[in-house]
């Protein structure tokens, strides 16, 4: 399946139904009094949340979303039937803009959730609503609602316990497959990662979901790479895995560059708690490892135990790492 996190779609409810002029005449019956039914309500239109979906692919096929009318009122004081309302389903985690693509309408972050994005119009009211002692023939109704039709936006942040951060070709995707039962594809040339790609760990019977997004470079805030577009998908997780290939010529300039490109997007991702990771430990020595390790916690001013090392390979360290990572996802929720 494609991955697409933003659409743009039309919408329009339906417009409810006139009321009728109608008077009662039956053989017997040759100047009967007013029998005109009300319109119908117009339908809905209507977003709603449902999981299994991590994408808005489905909107690139079909961006009109229009409601039905409402029916005519008729003689006989029948009421015109309500129009049916038309259902759209979201990923959990969209958000919905204006038609200035600005103004946020609704955050959808809970599944079943359900909004009215354009609401149906009422229906006129037939002749019989206005027989008074005084006017015992009225020839009035009132006129029926428009419908309500308008441009919207949708954007999709996937929603996520955790997030990979880091470099190109650092590791991610090796270590999301190795984890969860994700099969991003992995291959040693930078950019193999184009979409976020989620995956789900369990680890002493608890779980959460892990997001992997394309690798940051220097400058990705100001638009270079691919990263910058897709960081929004790990803004509401609780906690930043941040990758550094050990096998990197500066780790150091690594970790920098990251941070930098963190911050510069937002302030607020860049403040969430972060786990350092140095990934492919397998292919250096520890006593290599341990030097590289030292200089990144002097520059980050940590103790060396809190710069984790792990193989995804062999997937040394991988279970401590997921452990450590729960511990803050249960704490970020509780907060």
């Amino acid at each position: 399946m494609q991955f697409l996190d933003e659409a743009k779609i039309y919408i329009k409810s339906g417009k409810g139904g006139e009321g009728c002029v109608s008077f009662r005449r039956e053989r017997n019956v040759p100047r009967g009094g007013p029998d005109g039914g009300d319109g119908g309500k117009g339908g809905d239109v209507i977003a709603r949340a449902v999981s299994g979906l991590n994408t808005l692919i489905d909107f690139r096929f079909q961006q009109h979303f229009k409601a039905k009318n409402g029916g005519h009122g008729m003689g006989s004081c029948r009421h015109g039937a309500n129009g049916a309302d038309i259902v759209f389903d979201v990923p959990v985690g969209t958000q919905i803009y204006a038609d200035d693509n600005s103004t946020l309408i609704i955050d959808i972050t809970e599944e079943g959730q359900e909004i009215i994005l354009a609401k149906g119009g009422n229906g006129g009211l037939g002749n019989l609503n206005f027989k008074s002692s005084i006017n015992r023939s009225p020839r009035k109704t009132t006129p029926a609602d428009p419908a309500d039709e308008r441009t919207i936006y949708l954007k999709l942040k996937l929603l996520s316990d955790a997030g990979l951060v880091g470099l190109p070709n650092a590791g991610k995707s090796t270590f999301l497959s190795s984890c969860t039962r994700a099969k991003p594809k992995i291959a040693d040339y930078p950019f193999t990662t184009l979409i976020p790609q989620l995956g789900v760990v369990y680890i002493d019977d608890k779980e959460f979901v892990l997001a992997d997004i394309p690798g940051l470079i220097a400058g990705a805030s100001q638009g270079v790479g691919l990263g910058i577009r897709f960081l929004s998908h790990v803004e509401r997780c609780g906690v930043l895995l941040h990758l550094i290939d050990v096998t990197n010529d500066d780790v150091v300039a690594a970790y920098k560059t990251i941070r930098t490109e963190l911050a510069e997007y937002n302030t607020d991702l860049a403040a969430k708690p972060e786990l350092v990771v140095l990934s492919k430990c397998d292919s250096l020595p520890e006593s290599d490892i341990d030097i590289i390790r030292r200089k990144l916690a002097d520059h980050i001013k940590c103790k060396m135990e809190d710069i984790f090392t792990i193989s995804a390979v062999t997937k040394t360290g991988v279970n401590e790492l997921l452990r450590k990572a729960y511990k803050a996802i249960a704490a970020y929720r509780v907060d």
